[in-house]
């Protein structure tokens, strides 16, 4: 049996390795296994691909079902904010400045709503009203002496050009003549009407007749 012999120099205290560099050597290794892992799967998916093209086209045409759809749910969602602001819009300027949630807004239009026709409804009584009061005395008021005109067929005139009465006063002097207050208010407010063309609608009723 041969003795082994002793190395040249003694390794004792001495590792037989560098641990540092037996690390990076180690790091370096399984840099590899995962860089060549990577390139297996991707060969393997570029494989499958080339083998059966149809799978690739199938992941395309689902890729774009996928985008038109979103596309879609985008503008859906958008439509519906702006049907939101447009009904936001038709509150109260108080309702207006505060930061209602789709579910508040939608509560508060439910309720604005009644409020609405409840004010129609006193409008048109309203105006009814007055009507009354002053058929009755066709015969005797007259909104110009000469002409002598029912006031109600005037009013019924400047409701037809876009006035509308919101309430009407008299008084009469001591020779006998009637006054009347009318409070009108424009029906298109983006049309300003001016008192002077006012009078002149009123001349020209009282004349064609």
């Amino acid at each position: 049996m041969l003795a082994i012999s002793s190395p040249l120099f003694s390794t004792i205290g001495w590792p037989f390795e560098d641990p540092i560099s037996h690390n990076q050597h180690q790091n370096h290794f399984y840099k590899d296994i995962t860089t060549d892992q990577f390139f297996d799967i991707n060969n393997q998916i570029e494989a499958e691909n080339s083998t059966d093209p149809s799978q690739a086209t199938s992941c395309d045409l689902s890729m774009v079902k996928k985008l038109v759809h979103n596309a879609s749910e985008r503008d859906r969602r958008k439509k519906i904010n702006n049907l939101y602001s447009s009904i936001r819009s038709l509150l109260p300027v108080s309702d207006q400045m505060k930061k209602l949630s789709i579910p508040a807004t939608i509560s508060r239009v439910l309720k604005y709503i009644p409020e609405l026709q409840k004010q129609v409804e006193g409008l048109i009584k309203r105006k009814e009203e007055i009507l009354l009061r002053f058929s009755p005395q066709v015969d005797e008021i007259s909104c110009y002496t000469v002409h002598k005109i029912p006031l109600s067929e005037i009013l019924l005139c400047l409701e037809n050009d876009g006035l509308l009465l919101l309430n009407v006063s008299s008084s009469q002097t001591f020779g006998g003549r009637d006054f009347y207050n009318l409070h009108l208010q424009e029906m298109d407010k983006s049309q300003r009407l001016e008192s002077d063309i006012l009078n002149e609608k009123i001349l020209s009723i009282m004349e064609k007749k």
